[in-house]
């Protein structure tokens, strides 16, 4: 009989042990919030919520990442903004410079304004993010991608774009690509003018037919003759010499094609503009340039410099001025384009940006309601089993105190 007591003591302590851990782990989960809080509590669960964890704190970073790269990037479309609008200016400053009524002071400011704004698209190009990198220097370079030595400005940088990955962007654009290879002419021929006398005459920068089989080897003139109202032009070949058309009536605005007996399968054209007076002389030169894709080039600067210096060394009334300063503005345009282009490209950087922190954004929720569903408390359906727990250990107590107090004395007389 003492035996069975025994027992019915030890179980009846193991059952309050049990229930009073039982009782204690849930309030260690109610505390916390969590239903796994150890390995051993759900194996499965605890490595899928650690694996979620894992990956939302690496999206984390992504993300700062990707923040820091899209303010380069917001800065890069910037900058090209600021220097879009200084070369816009260059080209006002240009088109004033081919004005008669400009004074030797006018064109010194004019000038000066011109080197002003020079240096200014040179400071753009290279500009630096926050950390001190450059953003035009291509695929890395940590100088200066431009160096401006005593005749020329050089790009120093890595030619090359990076590409954007699915969670980040590049930090830096290809200044070579928006700075550099802009063409000197069509790629074919290239036009000078010759101004004899008060007259004024420019062309744009032509073509040619059939292109792609076009071989550069003569040189052609078209000079003018004005005998009262009456304007007509001769065009002739340099060598060997020969009169290809002569005496033509001129109109301004018209197109001046050349055929040559010589190379019957090409017409060399432009069209004009202006008033030419006798004398006045425009030189089509192909012997020294090449086929397109290997045609002439410059950059922005080269450009600007070659600009500046023929405006700074002559009045308005130097001979090839006018036709000087149509080639530039062609030239500048088409800077003016490559930076819109490279600014558009910025602005499909900065949508790429959104894109990529919207899926991040969604993956993370997902992760995290994977995490939740894995380790997370049900805190209704927590508290409801706390309260039944403590409710049968607290039975469990009583009953157990209530048979201790029982002897078998108590029913002696």
């Amino acid at each position: 009989m003492r035996i069975g007591t025994a027992n019915m003591y030890d179980n009846a302590l193991d059952n309050l042990t049990a229930r009073q851990n039982d009782l204690a782990a849930s309030q260690e989960q109610l505390t916390s919030g969590k239903r796994v809080l150890r390995s051993s509590d759900d194996p499965v669960a605890a490595s899928v919520a650690e694996r979620a964890t894992t990956r939302i704190e690496r999206i984390k970073m992504e993300q700062r990442t990707l923040s820091a790269q899209r303010d380069t990037i917001s800065q890069i479309e910037s900058t090209l903004g600021s220097a879009n609008v200084s070369l816009q200016r260059f080209r006002e400053l240009t088109v004033q410079a081919g004005s008669a009524a400009m004074s030797a002071n006018d064109r010194t400011s004019l000038v000066q304004e011109m080197r002003g704004l020079r240096d200014e698209i040179l400071k753009v190009a290279n500009s630096t993010n926050i950390a001190g990198l450059p953003l035009f220097s291509g695929l890395g370079s940590n100088g200066s991608p431009f160096v401006d030595n005593a005749t020329s400005v050089d790009f120093q940088g890595i030619r090359g774009q990076a590409s954007a990955s699915d969670v980040s962007l590049p930090i830096s654009m290809d200044g070579h690509v928006i700075f550099e290879n802009i063409a000197k002419d069509n790629g074919y021929f290239n036009i000078t003018g010759q101004s004899a006398a008060a007259g004024q005459i420019w062309t744009d920068q032509g073509q040619v037919t059939n292109p792609t089989t076009f071989t550069a080897g003569n040189d052609y003139t078209v000079q003018f003759t004005t005998v009262g109202p009456t304007t007509t032009y001769t065009v002739s070949r340099v060598a060997p010499a020969a009169v290809l058309a002569a005496a033509q009536p001129y109109t301004a605005g018209q197109t001046i094609a050349i055929n040559d007996p010589l190379d019957p399968t090409h017409t060399l054209s432009f069209a004009t503009n202006g008033s030419p007076q006798t004398g006045d002389t425009l030189t089509i030169g192909t012997s020294a340039l090449a086929r397109p894709p290997a045609q002439a080039t410059m950059n922005v600067f080269e450009m600007m410099d070659s600009m500046i210096s023929t405006i700074s060394n002559a009045p308005s009334t130097q001979p090839g001025l006018t036709q000087a300063i149509q080639n530039a503005l062609v030239q500048i345009d088409a800077s003016i384009n490559r930076m819109s282009s490279a600014r558009t490209q910025a602005g499909a950087l900065l949508n790429r940006a959104d894109s990529i922190s919207n899926s991040q954004e969604t993956r993370t929720l997902q992760l995290e309601n994977d995490r939740v569903r894995s380790e997370d408390l049900d805190m209704v359906s927590a508290i409801s089993d706390f309260q039944n727990k403590q409710t049968g250990y607290e039975a469990a107590l009583k009953s157990y105190a209530q048979v201790q107090r029982l002897s078998l004395f108590n029913y002696f007389n």
